[in-house]
């Protein structure tokens, strides 16, 4: 006890340790002592009496990771969903998604709409399973662009309710007013279509959207309030638009070249590519009922054939890659899946790793207490049946993912 607190204790026994850029710690004790992990050693570690112990079994111990780009809420994106289900099953989607993400090996994620402050608030206290989130809210959009939901029928599909802002907005003083609308709504990073999608109609990947003097007023506005920028953008176009604005993150940056890549790894700009978003898609296709079905695979399949080349040749233009996923696009849960798409632009398992655990914590501000498995950080953990700097599709069978830890709580155990 301190000051009558209960200190709760596990130790996780005989695990080898994996941390990216790191040596393999071999047949190591793992302390925990509430959140945080207290001790790492080789040797006999004193507990407490009432110490919980977990036999590792000689499996490997990792940080849990870090998808920066994900949707908790969603499911598909459909506008005809939107239309139909009572707002309160958008919320409970959180619910299912949460615990899918979870049992994947992911522990926190960057949210790229819709997550609000509540849904936040509530994994945080523990309501529910899920990730930790870093979360935009919703994503500033340009009238007629890339998730503008207002359909030609006169009907507005964008969901909305008390506390929760509209992304729409055109012009300087537009975009100003709504990144700090969206800073109120308690967003920690501001998110950005900049350049059209795949899910929307009447836009193309192809095209930027908003211009460079609205793209730096919303930089700006962001960082005086220490907030990072991520833009949505496939476009060559936007993407240079962006970088040149100042962005923190290119989402997707499915068209970039070797002059562009050259510039955003000068600028240190991270290029989050979700590849596994675009392949999963192209492969599995859309419901039946979806009557804009034929449109999108159309675009998917001139995404597909560039993307995976575009980013090798980021890659070795010494651009850093953040694993994301565009989970909530796809179905939840097949996050590490990325990693394999990773590794075939060129990364070796160690960087793919590192990209969705240390160099992922180091972008949302957390390196001090995630992305590693270190004395004083806080235990967001994944013990895993198999070796992954051997084959790194082990990851992405959630079966081997044999137990999650988060913040010292066992929240999936096999």
């Amino acid at each position: 006890f301190i000051n009558n607190v209960v200190i709760m204790e596990t130790l996780i026994k005989n695990v080898n340790i994996l941390n990216p850029n790191e040596e393999i710690q071999t047949s190591c004790n793992v302390l925990i002592e509430d959140k945080h992990i207290k001790q790492i050693s080789r040797k006999k570690v004193s507990t407490k009496n009432n110490v919980k112990i977990i036999d590792g079994q000689d499996n490997y111990l990792m940080p849990g990771f870090i998808d920066c780009h994900a949707h908790i809420m969603a499911n598909g994106f459909h506008k005809e969903e939107n239309m139909a289900n009572p707002l309160a099953l958008h919320f409970y989607n959180a619910i299912k998604h949460g615990k899918q993400t979870v049992d994947a090996g992911v522990t926190t994620i960057k949210d790229c709409g819709p997550a609000d402050i509540g849904v936040k608030i509530a994994q945080k206290k523990g309501l529910f399973i899920a990730p930790k989130m870093e979360i935009s809210v919703t994503p500033l959009v340009s009238t007629g662009g890339h998730f503008d939901l207002f359909l030609p029928s006169g009907f507005d599909m964008e969901i909305v309710y008390p506390g929760f802002p509209k992304g729409r907005c055109d012009g300087p003083l537009e975009v100003l007013k709504k990144t700090r609308e969206i800073k109120r709504a308690g967003a920690d990073f501001i998110k950005v279509m900049a350049s059209g999608g795949v899910l929307t109609t009447n836009t193309s990947p192809d095209y930027p959207q908003f211009n460079v003097e609205e793209l730096k007023t919303i930089v700006e506005e962001a960082h005086v309030n220490d907030l990072k920028v991520s833009a949505h953008c496939h476009s060559l176009k936007g993407i240079n638009n962006c970088v040149d604005a100042g962005f923190d993150s290119i989402e997707h940056g499915t068209f970039i070249d070797k002059k562009t890549s050259h510039k955003m790894a000068e600028n240190n700009v991270k290029l989050v590519p979700t590849m596994l978003v675009h392949d999963f898609l192209y492969h599995s296709g859309f419901p039946a009922w979806d009557n804009y079905a034929a449109e999108k695979t159309a675009k998917l399949k001139e995404i597909v054939k560039v993307h995976k080349e575009n980013i090798s040749v980021a890659y070795e233009e010494g651009v850093d890659l953040l694993m994301g996923t565009d989970s909530g696009v796809i179905a939840h849960g097949h996050n590490l899946e990325e990693l394999i798409h990773l590794t075939d632009t060129g990364m070796s398992n160690d960087e793919a790793i590192a990209s969705g655990t240390i160099n992922a914590a180091e972008f949302i501000g957390k390196k001090d207490s995630l992305g590693s498995v270190s004395e004083n950080k806080i235990a967001d953990l994944i013990l895993v049946n198999g070796n992954p700097l051997d084959d790194v599709s082990i990851l992405a069978d959630n079966d081997n993912i044999l137990k999650v830890i988060q913040n010292g709580c066992l929240v999936k155990n096999i």
